[in-house]
């Protein structure tokens, strides 16, 4: 046994009474170490009644007697190791305590005995608790009833620097080493674990120290009750370790997942710029403010560096109740007069506790007024930093945090350069894709017709409405033909996909359609042609080898007559359009469409319409009808309307690059005066969404409201290009559809009867001389007297003709239009050829004669046979 004395711990009893904890019993030892006195648990270490250790000599009762003068002769308390010889022969391992008593009497030693199994786990405890309060690495206090700190084993010092600091007077509060702030949140917590009982454990939480409260510090705490033998409440110990770096690190990798999830699913600059400042506040910053150069937001390169670039506000997101008044707010315009701070030249953050670090010269402020300077409130801090993507600069963000918080450190810079990085990318994209998008839109521009067109048989005004996809452009069409004897040909087209593929093909077709229209072919041989084109364009090899497939167009050629007022149209794989007569409600036309272009196979049906004077006809792309989710009430994304209620957003979002066609004026912004639906970008993620289970109205629903505006507009006399815009405005009201839309609205007027005169002549050579008469007679009349002789001549020569090869009866009309029209028609379908007469030859240049007298002259078959048409500019003589 180990006999070596060992001196009372700190902490232990004194002398007066020397009993340590786990103690079961008290010897009082006179002179010779006989035991004077025992209490009751002696028994039953020893085995024997108090009564019977009187007289007994201690050293007799252990297994080591030789240790006993040891023990007994220190001047100080002392402890050791033994064993009692229990009467039933056991050895019972007992720790001997021995403190000599000063005062007088017949006792010299008191021993309290303790079970050696009790000792040891005291010794282990005590240990426990000095290797706690004497290690660095993890935090202990001790809390009084008062949560008062008594006890710590590291002072706040030691937890900036890592080296003890001066001692603190104990007991302290806890506010005098950590902010108020935190210590209130913590001491909470500590409360409630004194009332409840239950352990708090590795509860994480800011606990900044008093002595640099704008340094960032994280504590994981764990706490517990201390309780006395009796169970009553001494107070609360708690352990608490550093995580600061960890938190970082863990919060760094959260924005930055957070960054990669939510910035860069739009091709729309505004709305990137807008879900970077949605990322960073609350949880990086107070307010975040997206500044890009004017360039980008055109599409166009910006320049390798911020200074003197025109920048723009583009987005802002803040938390509290509104945007700073002295602070630049969205939608602001200004240049960079000059960059200050290290770094700031290369696009590197720049970090200014004061004032900001980019002085700016407001190009048109506002309310601003002339000079606004970006200011902060006291003990905030601001930090700058370029979007930089594939070596341009785009533009900088500028970042506020505001006083409660930490100011913004170098790893804080080095973070938002990351996420800055990763968006900058982002809006970089979009702007190249807008670049890309009004390229294409350019080009789908100059392919279409002018938005308004007035003829003498019609007034006409066209709408184009891109998707509302990434796509955007696609192969919608529209067109308006002037043709041969006043009439006039309504055309409406359309090429699955979108980009420049389906521009490209849409400009194949529509030319072949205005090809085909100068053939004055009928509605249903145009589209079997136009057919037989989409064949070929399909099987046509592309480079590399591969055959390009079907292409999906659709087509609807309508040709009307203002002479008979009649209009022949037929569809390939198209709505039929509306007709809307005066006074009458809107009906669909009796069109039976074929299949679409490109199928071939089945023949193409043409019936006759007749319209009457001032009807409407509305041709439109199916989308417009269709029932389609994007066209119901849009949802606001749920991870973006959580933050509404925490962080604010500085205005509404501006929208997407889906572009809003307006019926009077063709492709244009949403956002124009006069512009239909409001268009949103519907390639981003959680974008284009209508509510769950709101599909919008059914397609019959929409087919119904479009004839029901048609009807209105129509009785409320408004002008093709109003009606159009109508239409768009019920039926696009909130964002861009699915795919493109065209519209075309055509108000049919017939030429008054006095503006046409026909006459039938049998086969009969005497009658060209008539036909020359009547002639000259009704130019006369009309006032055209200038037209009279190459029209005679024409006359003479297509009446010859027509009696020499073809036979009667021979028909003659005249049109006054823009131009003077002369036509002459005979049961031949034969069509007349343009040649050069030889000089022998005795015929052959009647055809060549009539080319040179007219300014335009063309043949086209009819149900009886052909008409030779010819048209001159008028001549009044």
């Amino acid at each position: 046994m180990d006999a070596t004395p060992q001196p009372e711990e700190d902490g232990a009893p004194p002398p007066e009474a020397p009993l340590p904890a786990g103690a079961r019993a008290v010897l009082l030892l006179g002179p010779d170490a006989e035991v004077l006195g025992a209490t009751c648990g002696a028994e039953l270490l020893t085995g024997r009644p108090p009564g019977g250790l009187r007289g007994v000599r201690l050293p007799e009762l252990l297994t080591e007697p030789a240790t006993w003068p040891v023990l007994a002769g220190a001047d100080e308390p002392v402890r050791g190791m033994n064993a009692l010889r229990h009467p039933d022969g056991r050895a019972v391992e007992v720790e001997l305590a021995v403190c000599p008593l000063l005062a007088e009497g017949p006792g010299r030693l008191l021993v309290a005995l303790t079970p050696g199994e009790a000792a040891r786990r005291r010794e282990e405890d005590q240990a426990l608790v000095r290797a706690l309060f004497d290690q660095r690495r993890v935090g202990l206090a001790i809390h009084d009833a008062e949560l008062l700190i008594s006890r710590i084993n590291l002072d706040p010092g030691t937890l900036l620097t890592g080296t003890p600091g001066p001692p603190k007077r104990l007991p302290a509060p806890l506010e005098s080493m950590v902010v108020p702030e935190d210590a209130q949140a913590i001491l909470e917590r500590l409360r409630t674990v004194a009332v409840t009982g239950e352990p708090l454990a590795y509860w994480e939480h800011s606990a900044r120290l008093v002595d640099a409260p704008d340094r960032e510090r994280v504590l994981a705490i764990s706490g517990m009750q201390l309780l006395s033998p009796d169970q009553l409440l001494l107070g609360i110990v708690s352990l608490f370790n550093d995580i600061t770096e960890q938190h970082q690190s863990r919060r760094r990798m959260d924005l930055l997942h957070t960054a990669a999830k939510r910035i860069g699913a739009s091709l729309d600059v505004h709305h990137n710029a807008e879900a970077l400042t949605r990322v960073l506040v609350p949880e990086f910053a107070d307010l975040a403010a997206v500044d890009l150069a004017e360039a980008v937001l055109g599409g166009d390169e910006p320049g390798p560096a911020l200074s003197g670039a025109a920048l723009r506000r583009v987005a802002t997101t803040f938390v509290g109740n509104g945007w700073p008044a002295d602070v630049f707010a969205r939608g602001a315009a200004f240049h960079i007069e000059h960059l200050d701070g290290p770094g700031a030249a290369e696009g590197l953050a720049t970090l200014e506790p004061g004032e900001d670090a980019l002085r700016v010269r407001a190009a048109d402020t506002g309310a601003a007024g002339p000079r606004a300077r970006e200011l902060l409130p006291a003990g905030g801090s601001r930090m700058v930093l370029a979007l930089r993507a594939r070596g341009q600069v785009l533009g900088c963000i500028s970042l506020w945090r505001g006083t409660g918080r930490t100011r913004f450190t170098r790893q804080d810079a080095d973070l938002a350069e990351e996420v800055g990085s990763r968006a900058a990318l982002s809006v970089d994209n979009a702007r190249r894709y807008t670049r890309e998008h009004r390229t294409l839109e350019t080009l789908q521009r100059s392919l279409l017709p002018q938005p308004v067109y007035e003829l003498t048989a019609a007034k006409t005004a066209g709408s184009y409405v891109p998707a509302g996809t990434a796509a955007g452009i696609g192969g919608g069409w529209y067109d308006v033909i002037p043709l041969s004897s006043a009439r006039v040909a309504f055309v409406i087209g359309d090429v699955a996909g979108h980009g420049l593929s389906a521009t490209a093909t849409m400009g194949r077709l529509r030319t072949a359609v205005q090809t085909l229209a100068d053939l004055d072919l009928a509605p249903d041989e145009l589209l079997t042609r136009l057919d037989d084109l989409a064949i070929r364009l399909a099987d046509t090899p592309r480079p590399g080898g591969s055959v390009g497939g079907a292409i999906g167009a659709t087509c609807l050629y309508c040709v009307y007559d203002p002479v008979s007022g009649g209009c022949s149209m037929a569809a390939a794989g198209r709505l039929p359009p509306l007709v809307a007569r005066p006074g009458e409600p809107a009906v669909e036309a009796p069109l039976k469409a074929g299949p679409p272009l490109g199928v071939g196979g089945t023949p193409f049906e043409s019936v006759r319409v007749r319209v009457d004077p001032g009807s409407l006809l509305v041709f439109y792309s199916e989308e417009l009808v269709a029932q389609n989710p994007q066209n119901a009430r849009p949802a606001r994304d749920p991870q973006e309307a959580g933050e509404g209620a925490e962080a604010g957003e500085g205005g509404n979002a501006t929208g997407g690059e889906a572009r809003q066609a307006d019926a009077g004026g063709g492709v244009r912004d949403a956002g124009d005066a006069g512009g239909a639906a409001q268009a949103t970008d519907a390639g981003g993620a959680g974008e284009g969404r209508g509510v769950p289970g709101d599909e919008g109205p059914t397609r019959e629903e929409r087919a119904r409201l479009l004839r029901e505006r048609v009807t209105a507009e129509a009785a409320a006399g408004h002008s093709p290009a109003e009606i159009g815009q109508a239409l768009l405005d019920a039926l696009l009201p909130r964002r861009a559809p699915a795919n493109d839309v065209a519209l075309l609205v055509a108000q049919v007027r017939p030429l008054p009867p006095a503006a046409t005169m026909d006459w039938q002549f049998p086969a009969e050579p005497a009658v060209v001389g008539r036909a020359r008469d009547v002639v000259i007679a009704q130019l006369v009349e009309w006032g055209l007297a200038g037209n009279a002789f190459p029209t005679e001549l024409i006359v003479s020569e297509l009446v010859t003709n027509a009696i020499r090869y073809a036979g009667g009866p021979v028909g003659l009309r005249l049109i006054r239009d823009e131009t003077l029209v002369c036509e002459v028609s005979d049961p031949s379908e034969t069509q007349p050829h343009l040649r050069r007469a030889r000089p022998t030859d005795e015929g052959g240049r009647g055809l060549f004669l009539v080319a040179q007298l007219a300014h335009r002259w063309g043949s086209r078959y009819t149900a009886a046979g052909k008409t030779i048409w010819t048209e001159q500019p008028l001549d009044r003589g």
